[in-house]
């Protein structure tokens, strides 16, 4: 079987599976890419893919396009209930809080945003992530391809 004709069936598979309760159901115009992600409030996360330690548990996320649908941007849902966890980005990110309250820590100082807020999170910051009860919100990162940073 041709690759192309593979990557495509694989594709059209997941896609259908993704389709089921809790899935990402997507409207792609798949000539320019152009895609919507249908009832955002419904997408099941997953667990944090990375050992964040006793303090990070109750963080899920789900990224909302692959590296094949978004090559330059992430992007993504992630939820938070009563815990936080360090991190320093290697990329730039926007949060757009759609439920609760998000707490950034950096050199001392807390920027809060709660819903209907966005906060922005340069490259190389040094922050902590801060749910003091729980927070849903929506990422947009640059690059989408991180991890070799």
């Amino acid at each position: 079987m041709d690759e192309s004709v593979l990557k495509e069936v694989v594709r059209a598979v997941v896609s259908q599976l993704l389709k089921g309760e809790g899935g990402i159901i997507k409207d792609t115009e798949p000539k320019s890419g152009i895609a919507s992600v249908k009832k955002i409030s419904a997408i099941k996360q997953d667990p944090f893919p990375f050992d964040l330690g006793p303090a990070g548990k109750g963080v899920f996320l789900k990224d909302l396009f692959s590296l094949d649908e978004s090559p330059r941007l992430g992007i993504g849902v992630m939820e938070m209930k009563e815990t936080s966890f360090p991190w320093t980005l290697r990329y730039d990110e926007v949060d757009y809080i759609l439920e609760g309250t998000l707490d950034i820590k950096t050199n001392g100082k807390i920027i809060s945003g709660s819903a209907g807020d966005i906060i922005y999170i340069p490259k190389d910051s040094p922050i902590e992530f801060c749910a003091p009860d729980h927070v849903k919100f929506f990422y947009v990162t640059y690059p989408a391809d991180w991890s070799n940073q």
